[in-house]
């Protein structure tokens, strides 16, 4: 059977306009088992299975998160609309990123917004990402076009079912290194704030310890003068 590759191509770029997210105003405003919290990431991101039988969310999942320091712990079993915020942070990077890279992403935001009681907080950043992304799609469907006219102007030794299966060949390629590139891009990116962390403690440390000695000189001479004193 031949693969109409206009024709899919077409259906991808009409489904992208359809993609599912969780709408802000669509988020639980009570807290929530686990149980439930894994029925409503299931029904809001249905559409980005791959295959019907494919889990959104597991318990086992979110278990792991909260053991890898990705997931504060529950309030007596029950999840909040910001726990659920962080899940879905976590399903979005979860395929390109190791759970290492998305701690270091997520911890300094959980650390300073999680719970916080501030205006700003974990709710705001979301919408904010989410009014980004809305309009990313349109951008990536121009890309992708984009990406299929040149990948029709490959091979052109070849002809009919062999053309076109090099042809898809060459769209995949080209989207798979646009993948690679981004992904590249985001852990150094990760990495050189991690360096610039670690930069940041050995200099607090360092004063510290400058501190310390100087506080401990100070003392010594305290008593050298009070020994020089007695002496008297």
């Amino acid at each position: 059977m031949t693969i109409d590759t206009k024709d899919l191509l077409n259906s991808i770029l009409t489904s992208l306009a359809r993609i599912d997210y969780v709408k802000p105003e669509d988020l639980p405003n009570i807290d929530l088992y686990m149980d439930q919290v894994t029925t409503f990431m299931d029904q809001q991101l249905s559409t980005s299975k791959r295959y019907e039988e494919d889990k959104i969310l597991t318990k086992t999942m979110i278990n792991n998160y909260a053991k890898n320091n990705l997931l504060p712990p529950p309030l007596k079993k029950k999840y909040s609309k910001e726990h659920v915020l962080l899940l879905i942070f976590i399903y979005y990077f979860k395929s390109i990123l190791s759970i290492s890279d998305i701690q270091e992403i997520l911890g300094p935001i959980t650390e300073k917004y999680f719970g916080s009681q501030d205006d700003f907080n974990l709710e705001e950043i979301y919408n904010e990402v989410f009014r980004l992304e809305k309009a990313e799609v349109s951008y990536l469907q121009k890309d992708i076009a984009k990406k299929f006219q040149i990948s029709q102007t490959t091979f052109d030794m070849l002809e009919g079912k062999d053309q076109q299966e090099m042809q898809m060949f060459a769209l995949i390629c080209m989207l798979s290194f646009d993948v690679y590139i981004k992904k590249q891009l985001i852990e150094k990116f990760i990495d050189a704030r991690k360096a610039a962390g670690k930069i940041e403690k050995a200099t607090v440390g360092k004063g510290r310890t400058e501190k310390a000695g100087t506080k401990a000189q100070k003392g010594t001479s305290r008593r050298g003068e009070k020994s020089a004193e007695s002496g008297k």
